[in-house]
């Protein structure tokens, strides 16, 4: 076009870099809508040792997106850490509560409850067990 300079290579190869970025964000978001995102894992999955999580504190396990949590009493319980809002992953737990990346949605890691909206139902239970130091959770673990 006359009067219009060309783009330079780096303006084409900036745009491109960003554009798969933002189309992953619009999906993670965007399958909430009819409840059918994977809420747990479908198989055990070995997250890590057991002496990683103290009494009365709460580990996520970003990958897995799963959160154990330890009672006083020494038990665990484990959530799945996908938003039951709009499915999104949910990235963040400061002490015991999480908070999602996409609305702000804030869980109880301990019970999974909601403690702040826009959710309105709590995170999926999941089975969880130690099996020789290590922390197992998932369908039937």
């Amino acid at each position: 076009m006359p009067g219009r300079p060309a783009a330079s290579r780096r303006t084409v190869l900036r745009g491109a870099a960003l554009t798969p970025v933002a189309g992953l964000g619009l999906a993670a978001c965007s399958s909430g809508a009819d409840g059918g995102w994977p809420a747990t894992p479908t198989a055990p999955v070995e997250l890590g040792a057991e002496s990683e999580i103290p009494k009365g504190a709460a580990k996520l396990y970003r990958d897995a997106n799963v959160v154990v949590s330890r009672a006083g009493d020494g038990s665990l319980k484990a959530y799945s850490t996908i938003c039951t809002h709009a499915g999104c992953a949910i990235n963040k737990l400061a002490g015991t509560t999480l908070t999602c990346p996409c609305h702000g949605s804030e869980f109880d890691a301990t019970n999974g409850k909601v403690l702040q909206a826009p959710a309105t139902e709590p995170l999926h239970e999941l089975s969880v067990e130690a099996r020789n130091g290590k922390i197992v959770a998932g369908s039937g673990a």
